[in-house]
């Protein structure tokens, strides 16, 4: 059994915003699975679907409590179901990403992305596969308001793109792990922006908000 999380903040106000990309990617999943996470679980305090992908029973998450306490949920389904850290894969925002990159990374910090920092936190355990999508990188300044907003029509097709390669990866994931994954669908180091830098850690500086 494998779970894809996919981090944001619950409730109407929030949706579509740049913060809940990661609820974007886990619908796009259900989509293409023919499932759905939308039925709440009080004991997880999340959204919960699953689906089958091959032989493989993947559950689908996204935690309600808020982003900067997502790992209260990560924490309370790991234990019921009994999966490894190596089993999880996180799907979040990245403030440091130009918008529309995708990046995955097999363990590291947290980056400075609250929830990703709480699950690490809560099942102290660094070594977590994570998915990142770029958001874009504004002025501590205005970080968060800036999470918390949409995307600008110019930004719209990027994203959506972005989406689509980021649930691809997943399935990648599922199928082949997750060096594979990072084989395909990391961005070469040719290819990177000015300012952009390839680590072995998400060790980017990156503060939000919940």
């Amino acid at each position: 059994m494998k779970l894809v999380a996919g981090l944001g903040n619950p409730g109407p106000r929030y949706a579509r915003t740049r913060h809940n990309v990661g609820y974007a990617v886990v619908d796009e999943l259900a989509r293409r699975w023919g499932a759905s996470a939308e039925k709440y679980e009080r004991r997880y305090e999340a959204l919960l679907g699953d689906g089958q992908v091959a032989d493989e029973r993947v559950l689908l998450l996204k935690p309600q409590t808020y982003m900067n306490l997502s790992g209260r949920s990560l924490l309370a389904v790991t234990q019921f179901y009994k999966l490894a850290c190596s089993d999880l894969l996180i799907v979040c925002d990245d403030l440091d990403l130009p918008v529309g990159r995708i990046r995955l990374r097999a363990g590291g910090s947290g980056g400075g992305q609250k929830g990703l920092e709480n699950i690490l936190l809560r099942l102290a355990d660094n070594d977590i596969p994570r998915l990142r999508i770029g958001i874009g990188k504004v002025d501590k300044s205005v970080t968060s308001e800036y999470v918390l907003s949409r995307f600008a029509p110019d930004e719209r097709e990027a994203i959506e793109q972005a989406l689509t390669a980021a649930a691809d990866a997943v399935e990648c994931w599922l199928d082949k792990g997750i060096e594979a994954a990072m084989n395909r669908f990391n961005p070469k180091r040719g290819n990177q922006t000015r300012g952009e830098r390839t680590t072995s850690t998400d060790d980017a500086s990156q503060g939000e908000s919940s």
